[in-house]
């Protein structure tokens, strides 16, 4: 692409019509994301492109979860166009969408300069595991103790957990995640405990989120929707404070990369009872 002037740089909301070039970019930067991916973050949440000469060139989406918080993420300028403060330019106008929130995202290694300098601090690290999922014995449980597929009265008992877990409010993540996957509950003498979702996403399927009240219910979890996925690719972006790591590592998926989450404005509080053990998604939180 030839070098274009700041100047011919058009900023503009994202709509469904740029899936397709926002899928393009994603394949650019080799990232595992299908349109149908893109598609359903832009449906909960709202994007900006940047275009030159009608070509979208970068792109960067953001969710608000209530009036405290919101993350963003997607966050890509195509390789033609890069060191230009492009990646500021969207930064900035997505910044000032969620003006008055505290705002977090998972950085990679390349955006962690810029996003220093415009404030985010340091929260910690996810690690990406994935890989063929091999077979796998179940976990045992704990007396009274069950995992079970979602019925439709859990709604309400999965929306307040994650709420807990994340210090926000997610249900229009849960909900279009359980719309689109399968959802497994972790049970206690009939009180659901935990929670873990099964959806496809990019080069196969993602186990995201998994909410539990300790590491044994999260590895129940995990190996309940790995058991059903034997032979097939599996993803999970898991906080490294987690502890699951080793675990993972030991069944067969290795960490293939992390990121480092950052927060501009002060960290959700969450409830020490319960723990996300696997992030929705990198973009999501």
């Amino acid at each position: 692409m030839a070098v274009q002037d700041a100047t011919q740089i058009v900023m503009r909301a994202m709509t469904g019509d740029d899936i397709h070039a926002a899928a393009e970019l994603c394949f650019e930067q080799q990232w595992p994301h299908r349109e149908g991916d893109l598609a359903l973050f832009l449906s909960i949440g709202e994007g900006v492109v940047a275009e030159v000469d009608g070509k979208v060139v970068g792109t960067i989406m953001g969710w608000k979860f209530g009036e405290a918080f919101a993350t963003l993420g997607m966050v890509i300028v195509t390789n033609a166009m890069q060191g230009r403060g492009l990646g500021r330019k969207l930064m900035d106008a997505m910044l000032e969408r969620l003006k008055g929130r505290t705002v977090i995202l998972n950085a990679t290694a390349e955006g962690l300069p810029l996003y220093r300098k415009l404030g985010f601090e340091e929260l910690g690290v996810v690690c990406q595991h994935q890989a063929v999922a091999p077979a796998q014995p179940l976990v045992e449980l704990r007396r009274g103790e069950r995992v079970r597929p979602m019925g439709a009265a859990d709604g309400e008992a999965l929306d307040a957990l994650y709420v807990k877990a994340s210090g926000m409010e997610r249900k229009a993540v849960l909900d279009a995640f359980q719309a689109e996957g399968s959802t497994v509950v972790l049970c206690r003498e009939h009180e659901q405990t935990g929670f873990a979702v099964l959806r496809r996403f990019g080069r196969g399927w993602a186990i995201a989120p998994v909410i539990a009240p300790d590491q044994a219910g999260a590895k129940a979890l995990i190996a309940h929707w790995l058991g059903t996925q034997s032979g097939s690719f599996c993803r999970l972006d898991i906080p490294e404070s987690s502890g699951l790591g080793p675990w993972l590592e030991e069944l067969g998926l290795p960490e293939v990369g992390r990121v480092t989450t950052m927060a501009l404005g002060p960290a959700p509080a969450v409830d020490d009872a319960i723990t996300t053990f696997a992030i929705a998604a990198q973009a999501l939180g």
